[in-house]
């Protein structure tokens, strides 16, 4: 009965941290360019079940009862990749990739300058002149005279951006927008703010359209269902614990008790 315990515990540990990546899943259906994750649960190995009540030639002898199920674990929290929706909008500096790849951003971590990636493009001109996302972070583009990578500087000028992502300002070619891809999705990781850091990156070409966002792949309603499968399997395993720890109970004070 105490496995039993760890069992039903271990699923309720499971469905929580369930909860929670859907509840970050929702709490990002309407940013821009989000990717949402789905956890991946594991089943841990049967244990085999035996004990000594059968006789056979006047001494006990192991009898095997059978299998019980460890309970589930937690495997790995994959990010799914899929192509949210884009959407027409009004300003010059939103920006969305259809297809693959990532825009490079460029932030300060308080040492060195750090490259990370985002499906983000809802971009806009700080007081600098300068590119930037909504966290403030340069957005790098290759300079095509210099031929170098450095922060987009457009100033007070007008932009134009074809779909292989040339950039012009006041009608004069400048920049080509840095796209960035991985051919392994575990090689992206999280940061916070819809940026990624990454290993094995390569430089890519990619299509962008100007005037335009990509969507969360978030399904609002299926996620919401996902989070009311998850809250009854957790108020089922809960009531499993309640039960074993009534029977428990009654077993010690109860059943074993001398009168």
């Amino acid at each position: 009965m105490i496995r039993g315990l760890y069992t039903a515990i271990s699923g309720m540990i499971t469905q929580e941290a369930k909860q929670d990546v859907i509840t970050n899943n929702l709490a990002n259906a309407n940013t821009v360019g989000f990717k949402q994750d789905n956890l991946a649960a594991k089943q841990f190995d049967d244990v085999l079940i035996s004990n000594y009540d059968k006789i056979s030639g006047g001494k006990n002898v192991k009898n095997y009862i059978g299998t019980l199920s460890m309970g589930s674990g937690i495997d790995e929290v994959k990010t799914d990749f899929t192509q949210g929706m884009i959407e027409s909008t009004d300003k010059p500096t939103d920006f969305a990739i259809d297809g693959r790849g990532f825009f490079e951003v460029s932030r300060n971590d308080g040492i060195a300058a750090n490259t990370y990636y985002s499906r983000d493009g809802h971009f806009h001109v700080n007081t600098a002149g300068y590119l930037v996302n909504d966290s403030g972070d340069n957005v790098l583009g290759t300079n095509v005279i210099t031929g170098g990578t450095e922060p987009i500087y457009v100033g007070n000028g007008k932009i134009t951006v074809d779909a292989a992502g040339n950039m012009k300002v006041d009608n004069q070619l400048k920049y080509r927008f840095n796209f960035a891809d991985v051919n392994n999705p575990n090689d992206l990781t999280k940061v916070g703010d819809n940026l990624y850091s990454a290993r094995n990156v390569t430089q890519v070409n990619a299509a962008v359209k100007q005037n335009a966002l990509e969507k969360s792949n978030v399904n609002v309603i299926s996620t919401m269902v996902d989070m009311m499968n998850v809250m009854r399997t957790f108020e089922t395993n809960q009531k499993v614990v309640q039960a074993m720890d009534d029977t428990l109970g009654k077993a010690v004070n109860e059943v074993g008790s001398i009168r």
